[in-house]
């Protein structure tokens, strides 16, 4: 059974920093990309950040985060952390892990997500 763990969020105050951590167990022979998607009360989910878990690391940020948050993969662990600092209220939200293109050891292919996290940012 394939699972997704996230870890690290939690209570800030502006201008802070966190560190969320994801990390997928299970029957998994590859995956393709994993990242962060998060989503605020009353708006829609959206996309933080995402890296390949393999090759280049040519990572790709929400523009709302970019030279704030960093996303770190470890290929070993198949694991990503999302580095977050200069936190405003606006990045509020629970924070869902995703794992895209996930293959298993049976075969098969299809994208997961965690249960989520959440991130609350004020005074």
């Amino acid at each position: 059974q394939v699972e997704l763990v996230e870890s690290g969020g939690g209570w800030v105050q502006p201008g802070g920093s966190l560190r969320l951590s994801c990390e997928a167990s299970g029957p998994i022979f590859s995956i393709d990309n994993m990242g962060w998607y998060r989503q605020a009360p009353g708006k829609e989910r959206e996309l933080v950040a995402t890296v390949p878990i393999h090759g280049k690391t040519n990572t790709d940020y929400a523009n709302s985060v970019k030279n704030r948050f960093t996303i770190v993969r470890d290929i070993d662990k198949k694991s990503v952390d999302l580095l977050m600092n200069d936190l405003n209220p606006e990045d509020t939200a629970i924070y869902y892990c995703r794992a895209l293109g996930l293959r298993l050891h049976t075969g098969g292919a299809r994208d997961y997500w965690g249960k989520g996290t959440l991130v609350t940012v004020s005074a």
